[in-house]
């Protein structure tokens, strides 16, 4: 397994070239890969600090959007849009992205908790973080979910 390089970058900050890979990644799994059609250009994006993870050919492979607190849940910091490239799944990049999201947000954003909205098939994965179901579970484009928090 090969450590991705991260960086984390502000709408603003992000390349025409980076926005459309990022884009195009998160289509290719949550619309296409899922079957669920979906708005994924929700407005938030421009609110959002973007962690975008390269291979070593430089190709965005994984990907989150981190958000400070009352923007995607009020009084709580957010990870959300949490994606890997379904070519490069099972080299650990899941687990080497939400390290890095979860440290970043801490850091931009300060020790507050963390609120998700994680896919409900996902939450053993999320508990190795320590994320901890709120008990409130929902259906949002037919996938089951969970608001877990950390």
């Amino acid at each position: 397994m090969s450590d991705l390089h991260f960086v984390c970058k502000s709408f603003q900050e992000l390349s025409l070239q980076e926005l459309y890979e990022v884009l195009a990644l998160r289509q290719r799994v949550f619309i296409v890969e899922q079957n669920c059609p979906f708005l994924d250009a929700d407005g938030k994006d421009q609110y959002a600090m973007h962690c975008l993870g390269y291979d070593e050919e430089g190709k965005i492979t994984a990907y989150t959007r981190i958000f400070d607190e009352n923007i995607s849940y009020e009084g709580f910091l957010s990870i959300g849009r949490v994606v890997s490239d379904p070519d490069a799944r099972g080299l650990g990049y899941g687990k080497q992205l939400m390290e890095y999201s979860i440290q970043k947000t801490l850091e931009l954003f300060g020790p507050k908790t963390i609120k998700i909205g994680a896919q409900a098939y996902l939450e053993k994965f999320y508990n190795g973080f320590g994320f901890k179901s709120t008990g409130y579970d929902y259906v949002e484009d037919g996938i089951d979910h969970k608001i877990m928090t950390l």
